[in-house]
């Protein structure tokens, strides 16, 4: 059994030891607090990659997760092509007086859209205001940290691999395309050429047929007169 007052000398002893140290209070709200990078603060959303799946408010314990949708027929993207159908997102509520921080509809959604966002001062006077519709969770969406950097060591991401893949073939077939072009406008200039010269050659040989005739003729009109005054002469004698 313990000395009676024990207790309460170890308390007040722990004080005096507290009173001769140095305190450091950090002046909140002029100074911010430096928190961990992993901070579970609110729940951003990126609804861009919402499909409404209603996975997270399908898992969600508490039940704070608030989906409304509608369906939209989209149009077929080929000719004779079907119409597909679409989740549109209205609405996207979180009850943060309900929620308890688990992270369980952020570990579930299988599209990425929920991340966690280190703000904290989302306190209101009233606890139904507490209930924040999309546009606040996209407005936290943009504080979310930058994901660690990767282990150098470690294997790429499929997902990464699979978009640099895609971007090689998508160059080596613009590269493809650009080198048939430019063999069509060689040969179209080498047919162009071609056609050039022939037609210099076919008027050169015009005027080499022209010249001919002509020579041909102004002979004949020559030898012509020639036996025209000698058979006058002739005649004369």
């Amino acid at each position: 059994m313990g000395i009676p007052g024990s207790g309460l000398a170890k308390g007040l002893a722990v004080t005096l030891r507290t009173m001769t140290r140095k305190s450091h209070t950090a002046q909140y709200p002029d100074a911010q607090p430096e928190l961990p990078p992993r901070t579970r603060g609110v729940i951003g959303l990126f609804e861009e990659n919402c499909t409404v799946c209603m996975l997270c408010a399908r898992e969600c314990p508490d039940w704070c997760i608030y989906i409304d949708s509608h369906k939209e027929t989209v149009p077929p993207a080929a000719p004779g092509g079907r119409e597909r159908s679409r989740n549109v997102l209205d609405r996207f509520a979180i009850d943060f007086a309900l929620c308890m921080y688990c992270g369980i509809c952020i570990e579930v959604c299988p599209f990425d859209a929920l991340f966690w966002s280190p703000e904290f001062e989302y306190a209101e006077e009233d606890i139904r205001d507490l209930t924040h519709e999309r546009d606040k969770l996209r407005e936290w969406m943009w504080t979310v940290p930058a994901p660690p950097a990767l282990d150098p060591r470690a294997e790429e991401p499929k997902e990464i691999a699979a978009a640099r893949k895609a971007a090689d073939k998508l160059a080596a077939e613009a590269a493809a395309a650009a080198a048939q072009a430019a063999e069509a406008a060689q040969a179209e200039a080498e047919r162009g050429s071609g056609g050039t010269d022939a037609s210099g050659t076919a008027n050169e040989t015009e005027n080499e047929t022209e010249n001919e005739t002509e020579n041909e003729t102004e002979n004949e009109t020559e030898s012509g007169t020639e036996s025209g005054t000698a058979n006058g002469n002739g005649a004369a004698s």
